[in-house]
């Protein structure tokens, strides 16, 4: 019998290792595939700042490459490849058929289309709430009788830990959609879709917005007749916004055309931004309110009249990942910790509930940080060995289908529809990247030449991390070959 062997090699700066068998049908690679590695040196980043893992996910241990690992201890910032850890964690936990309710009550009398008293509307965090299923939900409440609203419109939000929210925190561009905060009664992820319209005619910018926001006065920007249309166009505009009033402040060029803006408006109140919208469809609809709008609690001698359910869970992390959308990953952190608890849900809530979910399933936790679950942070971490283990966990779960299918596939969609395309992996690596100034991140799967799968991890922090795409395309590749 052939005995096999496992090998070790230090590397400067840094731990490099690469497990293999000899005499077992591996292949043993004891340094850094070359392409990698000249690939990091051109771009001047250093292997310390390096994170990969690299595991077959043959439990036979018939493969090409066994595992490699490259500082894969130490805990780096993520981006958006973070995900992964929420999402896999939501569906092991909600379950892939979990469905979030926003729920219409009464407190009063309803008579020949009349609402004496409130109307409640109790939101429990639904991250797919948008301008479609508000307007079946309000068409419902028109259907079972209720036309004229004499009393007031209370909007319940207590499902979420009431916290302020600073939408400029991460990098002070509070009205980029990608800052937008969780909201329990989150409307179409509160976004504005701006138009502009430059008409030479009237000398003026007609705009729109999208959607259309009952009681709220726009003021467009002056159109200048001169002057070419750059790329950062909306650097010259400046927003004012209440929840009265939108106002764009400065000029805009003629020779821009017809451009669309989206914004968040986070300086709009969510009860405004909701208030706004509620009012247009609702009217819409054929119905009229009389009172005001309020945020505030639903009794308990309220009267349930119906309720609308979102997607189920399977599809909503599917927009989670493919798109990587950062206030549904807030939204899927929140909906953990609301179930693992009977207060409010917090952010604190639920980091310990996949913590302890993760440790379960025996995943290294060390160095593992969850600010909110989207990897929009400076704070969150993980290891490329912590994320590794985990991926190779879900592999083999339940939830193993609703999982992989949320990934952006390599060259066919989501965040890859453009990457990897012309490449031997097009189609066959499905991928969650992450980008933030300073970091990349690449975490998913790979299915090799040989018809072997692996798991597949590469993170790099440094200032030169935004020119590591060719490492780690040469990493997915390498993979893809050898493995």
């Amino acid at each position: 019998m052939r005995r096999c062997h496992r090998f070790a090699r230090l590397g400067a700066g840094a731990v490099f290792v690469v497990l293999g068998w000899i005499g077992c049908g591996s292949v043993l690679a004891q340094h850094l595939p070359d392409a990698v590695e000249k690939e990091l040196k051109r771009v001047k980043i250093p292997p310390r700042a390096v994170g990969i893992y690299v595991q077959s996910l043959n439990r036979l241990g018939k493969t090409g490459i066994s595992v490699i690992a490259l500082n894969e201890s130490i805990p780096l910032i993520p981006a958006s490849a973070m995900k992964v850890v929420t999402t896999y964690s939501a569906l092991s936990l909600l379950g892939p058929a979990y469905r979030w309710k926003t729920r219409v009550y009464t407190q009063g009398q309803i008579n020949d289309g009349i609402l004496t008293g409130n109307l409640h509307i109790k939101g429990s965090g639904d991250p797919r709430l948008n301008l479609e299923s508000l307007w079946s939900l309000l068409r419902d409440v028109r259907s079972r009788g209720v036309r004229d609203i004499r009393g007031n419109l209370v909007l319940d939000r207590g499902a979420f830990e009431n916290v302020v929210f600073d939408p400029a925190r991460f990098d002070g561009e509070p009205f980029k959609p990608y800052n937008a905060g969780p909201d329990a009664l989150l409307l179409n992820h509160k976004v504005l879709n701006v138009r502009f319209m430059p008409n030479p005619l009237q000398r003026n910018v007609q705009v729109s917005l999208s959607p259309l926001l009952d009681g709220v006065s726009v003021i467009p920007p002056v159109l200048a007749d001169e002057g070419p249309c750059h790329s950062e166009w909306m650097r010259d505009i400046q927003l004012q916004i209440s929840d009265k009033q939108v106002r764009f402040e400065g000029e805009y060029p003629l020779s821009c055309g017809e451009k669309t803006w989206y914004i968040y408006p986070h300086s709009m109140s969510d009860s405004g931004f909701f208030r706004a919208v509620f009012v247009t469809i609702w009217k819409e609809l054929g119905g009229t309110i009389s009172g005001s709008v309020l945020s505030g609690t639903t009794p308990s001698s309220a009267t349930l009249l119906t309720e609308w359910q979102s997607p189920a869970l399977a599809e909503v992390v599917r927009d989670v990942n493919k798109y990587s959308n950062n206030v549904m990953a807030r939204h899927l952190l929140l909906g953990i910790a609301a179930q693992s608890s009977s207060k409010a849900a917090s952010v604190s809530q639920g980091a310990f509930a996949i913590r302890a979910f993760l440790a379960s399933r025996r995943i290294a936790l060390k160095g593992l940080q969850i600010e909110n679950g989207s990897g929009l942070s400076r704070t969150e971490r993980i290891s490329a060995l912590t994320m590794g283990k985990m991926l190779a966990d879900a592999y083999y779960s339940p939830v193993m289908p609703e999982f992989m299918a949320s990934l952006p596939v390599a060259g066919v969609d989501g965040t890859l529809t453009r990457q990897l395309k012309h490449s031997a992996l097009a189609g066959r690596a499905h991928l969650k990247t992450g980008a933030i100034q300073d970091v990349r991140a690449v975490a998913g799967y790979v299915l090799a030449a040989s018809g072997e799968r692996y798991v597949v991890v590469f993170m790099v922090n440094h200032p030169n991390a935004g020119s590591a795409k060719k490492a780690r395309d040469a990493l997915l590749g390498w993979v893809y070959s050898k493995g």
